[in-house]
């Protein structure tokens, strides 16, 4: 009974008939064709480029930088953290749109929830400013 609802090919109410696989078909040619066209472009790449390796071409490139020293030094966990708060309230801005864009049909119910979620996120930024997790010392 669950399936059938999933493999509607029209909406509900209407007359509702199961899709058949050969409705996937046009798919199933469309992601071969993209698999084939990067194989092939992967492969004429390597067959018709140049293979003039020298010295220059073989090193490491950053930046234009010259390098030094070691690539695996230990670095600080703070830089690892602001990433992390970047990223969470990155997404907090995203959760924000869809309020945005249906502020006026949500009424005092919507305004209550997304209340009490900036209120939950505001909770966790007093919380990181208490723990100093945005402090840099170094």
């Amino acid at each position: 009974m669950m399936w059938s609802f999933f493999l509607q090919a029209t909406a509900i109410g209407q007359n509702a008939e199961l899709s058949r696989s050969s409705d996937y078909f046009p798919i199933g040619i469309q992601l071969l064709f993209a698999v084939g066209l990067v194989t092939v472009m992967i492969a004429g790449s390597q067959l018709l480029g140049p293979k003039r390796q020298t010295s220059d071409k073989l090193q490491n490139f950053e930046s234009g930088i010259e390098q030094f020293g070691n690539a695996r030094q230990p670095m600080a966990i703070k830089y690892f953290l602001v990433a992390i708060l970047f990223v969470l309230f990155d997404v907090e801005v995203i959760f924000f749109y869809p309020y945005a864009v249906n502020f006026g049909e949500l009424g005092w119910d919507g305004f209550w929830a997304v209340l009490m979620f900036v209120g939950f996120f505001l909770a966790g930024f007093i919380y990181i400013i208490r723990k100093g997790a945005l402090h840099w010392e170094d």
